[in-house]
């Protein structure tokens, strides 16, 4: 099996490992709309091959073996892929272009399966318009390790691909979930309303956030607290997916919070800018903005 990947940051990336280290799969594109990225991506993967090989979970020539099977380019590499999985921006418009022009333009195998990992928005608009079905295929971060895969089947999208992936999830060592179009699918729909739920407890002065995050951990067995986590995640994708919950269901429930948004437009995201709800340093250690 071929495999596509359209969009090589974070998610796409480690897709792209995923695939690259299941045996039924001989060759994997990672695409992005620059060479640079798309290297970048593989640059990535290298990194954590190179992670497991130093612990000795991983061979080195099994390590080689896994980036072998892996090419980068821009879209138009994608030529011959049994299935594409497209891991773009989580941008409606952005989605409908790639589908467009990967369907009409770029990808020739007429039996390619198409794919989005979107984490929230809906199937059938993102496939509206175009010329073949689509599904959802929803990986977690980090891709390679966690097992569970969303498969979300919009209103065309035939039985018969939901079946594929579910068994194309299955070779990958991952645990598929069908599920029902819905704003923020499963997971999602319980987990990003929980974060801004524990920002909203913040913001009202009830705990500080190391208060918030350990009451979480040790009161329901959360490996992390909710303010971590989102930092994780990004606030930036967990304001995207309230606003598309909020949007797709109109209940007030699913308001983003005041603080989170103002986070966000401070560039304060978590992780990836260094800063969020905690600081996170080079030694990787983290302190509580609270505290600083």
């Amino acid at each position: 099996m071929k495999v596509a990947v359209i969009g090589a940051g974070t998610m796409g990336s480690g897709i792209a490992q995923a695939f690259a280290q299941c045996g039924d799969v001989e060759k994997v594109y990672l695409c992005d709309i620059k060479q640079e990225f798309a290297d970048g991506g593989k640059g990535k993967i290298e990194k954590n091959l190179g992670r497991l090989v130093s612990k000795e979970k991983m061979t080195q020539a099994d390590a080689d073996a896994v980036l072998a099977k892996i090419a980068t380019g821009l879209n138009e590499i994608a030529v011959d892929p049994d299935l594409v999985v497209e891991a773009a921006l989580e941008k409606m418009d952005i989605k409908k272009a790639c589908f467009k022009s990967l369907m009409d333009d770029i990808v020739k195998n007429p039996d390619c399966v198409f794919a989005s990992n979107t984490s929230s928005l809906s199937i059938t608009e993102i496939g509206e318009g175009l010329s073949k079905p689509i599904i959802g295929m929803h990986f977690f971060n980090p891709a390679p390790v966690m097992k569970l895969i969303e498969v979300i089947s919009g209103k065309n999208t035939p039985k018969e691909m939901t079946d594929c992936v579910v068994e194309i999830s299955k070779k990958l060592g991952k645990i598929p979930v069908k599920v029902n179009e819905a704003p923020g699918f499963v997971v999602n729909r319980i987990l990003i309303p929980m974060i801004n739920e524990g920002i909203q407890v913040y913001a009202e002065g009830t705990s500080d956030i190391e208060g918030i995050d350990t009451a979480m951990k040790l009161g329901c067995n959360h490996p992390m607290g909710p303010l971590e986590l989102g930092d994780y995640i990004g606030l930036d994708i967990v304001l995207e997916i309230m606003d598309v919950i909020y949007k797709g269901t109109g209940n007030e429930k699913y308001k983003a919070n005041d603080l989170l948004r103002k986070m966000v437009e401070e560039k304060k995201l978590g992780v990836k800018t260094g800063i969020g709800f905690y600081k996170y340093n080079e030694d990787r250690t983290k302190t509580p903005t609270d505290q600083l």
